[in-house]
């Protein structure tokens, strides 16, 4: 019975959030397998161009195979069956994986591997660049070599140290040196008892493994480069704090603050530059570790563990990324704590001469204010000069008329009586103006 669905509104990503649980299954192994796992790196960004190419080049390979079949790219994972070609893609934020599976053949050389199913051309053209190459040697414990014995004694008198591991409770021994070889690390998994579908998932956390590692240590040159940048950057602080605690005056202080800003810059752009790589080499050595744990191994005596291989050699140099990324938001951190201490002095510097110069406008204006006094002082003077000469002559002017008063004695009695009218009047212009000022 067909259950019909809910007439609700759905949200446009519920299937893709539900179907995100499914994907990237593990590749069912059905016997002893060749597999080569290769991991490209994007272009800076990983730009939408890049994905159509690849896409592009995936779908080459179904027309060079000629299969009638060939699966819908749908997002980020596909895998490819055709008669002997059997690829699983996988595309990440910075890289994509391909990995090839090959059934061994009773004619298989020494040198077989499971690209050689695929064509050489199309290998080559893959795009990207490569970060990760390993092979995989998935065989039966009954098979090939003959007894985990005689393997286990091989490997212990191998001039390279190995590591080996008994992952799943024992159901299988995992063997690898780490090591490059002709361009590929390399991985030997020796089927104990090992279920059909948890065969495919071992392998598919040795790759992981393999891949995550490389990408947590892209991280590691980055903290170098960073680290030689700090060395200065800590130096150059030192002598500035030194600098600062000897207290040269305020134009030193300026100085040393100027010094400081563009070292925070300096900084802050390291900062800008390395988070992303990183917090990307903690995320991805944290998968590093789930990994390791999900393998569920036992160390074999006489060989070193992946667990143990990993916590020698790959944590030192994760800690040390962690350790400069932390190093670095310290140093922003005590660089911004000395610029706010020595802000704070400049501008006590400046408030302090800031109240002299007020205390200098005030002398400045109480000494105008008294040359203003004094010279309206002389204004009434001037003034009752002048007025007192235009009476002068305007008497005389009346005495030859009109025989009028004397001149001299107008004179006289006109002088204090215009003092005090260009007294009185120069006062009340002066109180209209202060009131004007300070209503404004």
């Amino acid at each position: 019975m067909t259950v019909p669905p809910l007439p609700l509104p759905e949200h446009p990503l519920r299937r893709r959030l539900n179907d995100e649980l499914h994907a990237r299954p593990p590749v069912v192994l059905t016997g002893p397998t060749w597999v080569t796992h290769l991991v490209m790196l994007h272009d800076e960004g990983g730009s939408p161009a890049d994905a159509g190419a690849e896409e592009v080049h995936l779908r080459r390979l179904c027309d060079l195979a000629q299969s009638p079949f060939c699966p819908v790219i749908d997002g980020n994972h596909w895998i490819l069956e055709a008669g002997d070609l059997r690829l699983k893609w996988e595309r990440h934020n910075e890289f994509s994986s391909y990995t090839f599976f090959r059934q061994q053949r009773a004619d298989d050389g020494p040198q077989a591997t499971a690209l050689d199913a695929f064509p050489a051309d199309w290998r080559s053209g893959i795009p990207g660049r490569l970060l990760v190459a390993t092979h995989l040697d998935y065989r039966d414990a009954s098979e090939g070599d003959g007894q985990q014995a005689t393997l286990l004694a091989e490997l212990a008198q191998s001039a390279v140290p190995w590591v080996v591991t008994e992952v799943a409770d024992g159901a299988a021994l995992v063997a690898s040196d780490f090591r490059i070889h002709d361009g590929f690390t390399r991985y030997l998994v020796l089927d104990r008892q090992l279920r059909r579908r948890q065969s495919g998932r071992t392998v598919q956390r040795l790759l992981e493994i393999e891949t995550y590692r490389m990408m947590a240590l892209l991280a590691f040159p980055v903290a170098k480069e960073v680290a030689a940048t700090l060395a200065r950057a800590e130096q150059e602080t030192a002598a500035l704090m030194a600098e600062m605690a000897e207290d040269r005056g305020h134009t030193s202080e300026r100085a040393i603050l100027s010094s400081l800003t563009r070292l925070a810059a300096t900084v802050e752009l390291s900062i800008t530059r390395s988070a992303f790589r990183f917090g990307a080499a903690e995320a991805y050595y944290a998968l590093v570790r789930q990994r390791v744990k999900d393998l569920r191994g036992h160390p074999v005596p006489g060989f070193s563990s992946i667990h143990g291989f990993l916590d020698r050699r790959l944590a030192p140099a994760i800690q040390t990324c962690l350790s400069v990324a932390r190093r670095q938001n310290d140093l922003s951190g005590r660089i911004a704590r000395k610029s706010a201490l020595l802000r704070t002095r400049v501008d006590i510097e400046l408030e302090h001469q800031n109240q002299e110069l007020l205390t200098q406008m005030n002398r400045r204006s109480h000494l105008q204010l008294r040359l203003q006094e004094t010279v309206e002082g002389l204004s009434v003077v001037a003034i009752t000069y002048y007025a007192s000469s235009l009476v002068h002559h305007l008497a005389e002017g009346l005495e030859r008329m009109l025989h009028g008063p004397d001149p001299a004695l107008a004179t006289a009695v006109s002088i204090p009586l215009i003092a005090l009218a260009v007294a009185v009047g120069v006062r009340r212009m002066r109180r209209k103006l202060t009131a004007t000022e300070v209503s404004h």
